[in-house]
């Protein structure tokens, strides 16, 4: 199996003409502030006291906008419809997967098409975006009502959730007691035949394994597929609904605020995690050649304002200062997309060999 994120990319790369704009690992995060100011122009640009009603003039006269996003249905449907109560201004919406979404931005900008104003998906995808240079910084005045993570120094892309990678465990197959508590403590027994992780999550392991120490994890986790093996499933809604099902009875790398929509619903699943967790940032951001740019700008505003509240009902872990969850004070490793891009083929190979490789087998 050749992981589908490791071939996009390799996609993205082997005929990216904007990449050649830095140099050899270089990442594009070194841009100043200032530069990301002088990027954005029109809507995007605008400042002042008029700010919100020469926007809101705008986007009533546009009428509509197109959004790429990577959030689930349910999820984003409760914004939209917030978004267009407040603002009378439709949104169209296309959803799948980030790879798919970043597989299609190209393309489409590549071939001069320009139909979506605003993406909505995750910070990896979003830096290649910005590498290819079609995205634009927008002068919001809600930046300083996040944390500082969630903005990086270009600010083309800013960061409005975190998916948090934790572990989840069926409540009837698992005792508390059992859980881990290091990730050498894998190594026991008892998690023969009982582990899984998702297909695609080489962001995730580059984490852990440098944060271990890279030949120290690396040799770990060959040591647990060895001794007890790990499986390997597409999606980690489909992974968090194995381990409910009780197929799975111990997931490494899932996303908390799934099993947490779960729990609610009186499935048997809990998630726990082994500090520091991994925390990718979810973000959005505007296309430079958006056609619906006031829409754009307000709709950017709201994802770092109005929707944060919306959205953590639906127990996401978001951005905003305010926005206090019990994670709040988990100690948390983000994941960088530097690494993510520059260093993706290291991580893929590694992983496929490890994981994907042995569960074929």
């Amino acid at each position: 199996m050749f992981s589908r994120k490791r071939a996009i990319l390799s996609f993205i790369f082997s005929n990216c003409f904007a990449c050649a704009a830095f140099a050899p690992g270089e990442s594009a995060l070194a841009q100043t502030p200032s530069t990301a100011a002088t990027n954005s122009s029109g809507p995007a640009g605008y400042t002042g006291a008029e700010r919100q009603q020469r926007l809101m003039e705008g986007a009533k006269k546009e009428g509509e906008l197109m959004v790429y996003t990577s959030i689930q249905a349910p999820d984003f449907a409760d914004v939209a419809a917030a978004f267009e109560k407040k603002y009378g201004v439709k949104i169209k919406v296309w959803r799948s997967s980030s790879e798919n979404i970043l597989q299609r931005a190209v393309s489409e900008g590549r071939a001069g098409r320009y139909d979506a104003d605003v993406v909505e998906t995750s910070g990896p995808e979003l830096e290649s975006l910005h590498r290819e240079k079609m995205l634009q910084a927008v002068a919001s005045p809600y930046l300083g009502d996040l944390i500082e993570q969630a903005i990086p120094p270009h600010r083309e892309w800013i960061g409005t959730r975190l998916d948090i990678f934790t572990f989840a465990y069926n409540t009837k197959l698992v005792k508390p007691e059992d859980l881990p508590k290091t990730y050498e403590d894998l190594l026991d027994p008892k998690w023969k035949g009982k582990l899984a992780i998702e297909a695609d999550d080489s962001d995730w392991f580059a984490s852990i394994v440098t944060q271990l120490g890279e030949a120290k994890g690396i040799k770990l986790f060959r040591d647990i597929v060895a001794v007890n093996g790990i499986s390997v499933r597409k999606g980690h809604t489909l992974l968090t609904n194995m381990v409910a099902s009780g197929e799975v009875p111990l997931a490494l790398d899932v996303y908390n605020y799934k099993v947490e929509q779960m729990k609610k619903q009186g499935v048997p699943v809990d998630w726990f995690a082994i500090t520091p967790a991994i925390a990718a940032p979810q973000a959005v951001a505007m296309f430079r050649h958006a056609p619906h740019p006031n829409a754009a700008v307000l709709f950017f505003d709201f994802m770092l304002s109005d929707a944060q509240p919306i959205l953590q009902k639906h127990h996401f872990v978001m951005s905003g200062k305010k926005m206090m969850t019990p994670l709040s004070d988990m100690p948390l490793k983000f994941i960088d997309s530097k690494v993510t891009l520059d260093e993706n083929d290291k991580w893929s190979k590694l992983f496929e060999e490890i994981f994907i490789k042995h569960a074929a087998k």
